[in-house]
């Protein structure tokens, strides 16, 4: 069985435009995220951003870094999808997102593991959240994937790559996995100005951010949240 990851990555923002190349601890968000989940066991990383000139810079710095990029339509990121699976053939896709610099690579083996051992068609930690918002993975089939992209016609769904999958549960095996604890209000994503202030914080208090656990970060972070 052979597995690609592929993150997807813009420089293109509502609410805080370049967020992914913004400095993280002396670093690029994405180059972060690259460096945390370069050890994660899988056939082919991909780095999928869209054809706009603005992410000629996210191109260049995943290169850069060794990584794979293709790129397709800015509002369609399914379609981004399906052209790293074309461009890289796998029988099973994870997907991660830029704005999670902080996920956790061991995370992500658990997410390909339980997905490979249940034959589920699509894995995640997010349908049922209790792990902080930040550590999100999510894990497909190839098939299930090429089905939603030929047939997502709502923006949502082609936007968002996964929903065509998760909300048809009568025609996937559809699985969660979770954290053993209520952890799904606490913040670690990267959306807003607020929410870069923080992830600085967080990173300078770890002593190696490139190899931290999530559990490392709570015990920085600290619970912030009310469940």
């Amino acid at each position: 069985m052979t597995v690609a990851c592929v993150i997807q990555a813009r420089m293109g923002s509502t609410r805080l435009p370049g967020k992914v190349l913004a400095d993280l601890g002396g670093r690029p968000v994405l180059a972060l995220l690259l460096d945390r989940v370069a050890g994660v066991q899988v056939d082919h990383l991909v780095v999928a951003t869209s054809e706009a000139e603005a992410d000629d810079a996210v191109e260049d710095l995943a290169r850069g870094n060794g990584v794979a990029v293709v790129r397709g339509p800015e509002d369609d990121v399914l379609a981004r999808f399906i052209r790293a699976l074309d461009a890289y053939p796998a029988d099973h896709v994870v997907r991660l997102t830029a704005d999670c610099p902080l996920t956790d690579p061991a995370v992500v083996a658990t997410a390909i593991e339980i997905h490979l051992y249940g034959k589920h068609d699509y894995t995640s930690n997010t349908l049922v959240r209790t792990f902080p918002d930040g550590l999100d993975v999510e894990v497909m089939t190839a098939t299930a994937l090429r089905e939603a992209g030929d047939e997502a016609v709502e923006p949502y769904e082609r936007e968002h790559v996964t929903p065509f999958i998760y909300r048809r549960m009568e025609r996937y095996r559809v699985a969660t996995f979770e954290s053993g604890e209520n952890l799904g209000a606490e913040r670690w994503t990267l959306d807003t100005t607020a929410d870069l202030e923080r992830l600085r914080t967080i990173v300078a208090k770890l002593d190696d951010p490139v190899t931290a656990g999530w559990r490392d970060v709570l015990a920085v972070a600290g619970r912030q949240a009310s469940p």
